[in-house]
């Protein structure tokens, strides 16, 4: 496995423990509709939250800067493939979780809750598409 999804792996396992912390449970890991994933899903209360997890080794580039409309694109549709596939009826959310683990140092974990909305994507293109930057 390469060193960087090793990073992701050891990142996301950080995540989970970070918000099992916080009181959540968690009800899954990886979660694959077709090719999009949605990296952990957890419960907050009664509200899904879909969560992505980005794990960087320098705090070179803030790693929320990864969370583009593709990446939004992706996790909306594996997370409306799961809300299908288990026939959720509870609130939805999508987080982000960013984790910024410089060697030597404790890791840094930021947790953006409400980080973009169901449906997001197609906002962020009309916009785009507008002229909006």
């Amino acid at each position: 496995m390469a060193t960087h999804n090793e990073l992701g792996k050891w990142g996301e396992g950080l995540a989970v423990l970070y918000l099992q912390d916080k009181g959540y449970f968690i009800a899954g890991r990886n979660w694959r509709s077709g090719r999009h994933e949605v990296d952990i899903i957890a419960i907050d209360g009664d509200e899904y939250v879909f969560v992505e997890v980005k794990t960087r080794s320098t705090d070179y580039l803030e790693p929320m800067m990864a969370v583009n409309s593709e990446k939004i694109r992706s996790i909306d549709r594996a997370a409306y493939g799961y809300v299908r596939y288990y026939r959720i009826n509870n609130p939805i959310r999508y987080d982000v979780i960013t984790i910024i683990a410089i060697q030597g140092s404790e890791p840094v974990i930021k947790h953006y809750e409400n980080a973009f909305h169901p449906g997001a994507h197609v906002a962020y293109m009309k916009r785009r598409r507008s002229g909006w930057r």
